[in-house]
């Protein structure tokens, strides 16, 4: 058995509500926790987007607290790589939602990703998606 606590994931493409690969459907099922935005540069990569942390943009996203088990699961889907080589780095970041402030894994592409990519100005997958289907 894994004492491991849960940990708070910011998601902000496929993973989201209603997304193709939504959240929900892992097991343990995440908690949904809160809508929140972080800064950053969000990255049209055809199929799904690509979080860059810098630069003036916000990006729209939802927090979930997750079990270990969906750590990995998520690990596997991102393609993250003990030494960062992976196609998504995965950072702890500080994400504010409302009065509150949690700690939480976000799935980050890997800068060799990018090159060539359009910028989702609005910084909102889902709107993005829905507008360009």
């Amino acid at each position: 058995m894994n004492a491991r606590a849960p940990r708070h994931v910011f998601v902000y493409g496929t993973l989201r509500r209603g997304g193709r690969n939504d959240i929900a459907r892992f097991r343990p099922e995440p908690f949904h926790v809160a809508d929140a935005v972080i800064a950053g540069t969000l990255y049209d990569l055809g199929a799904y987007p690509g979080l860059v942390l810098s630069g003036r943009g916000r990006v729209v996203g939802e927090i979930y607290r997750i079990e270990s088990e969906v750590e990995a699961a998520l690990d596997v889907l991102e393609e993250v790589a003990d030494d960062d080589s992976g196609e998504y780095i995965k950072r702890s970041v500080d994400v504010v939602a409302g009065a509150q402030r949690f700690e939480c894994l976000v799935y980050e592409i890997h800068p060799a990703r990018i090159g060539g990519r359009a910028v989702i100005g609005g910084g909102d997958w889902i709107a993005h998606a829905a507008a360009t289907e």
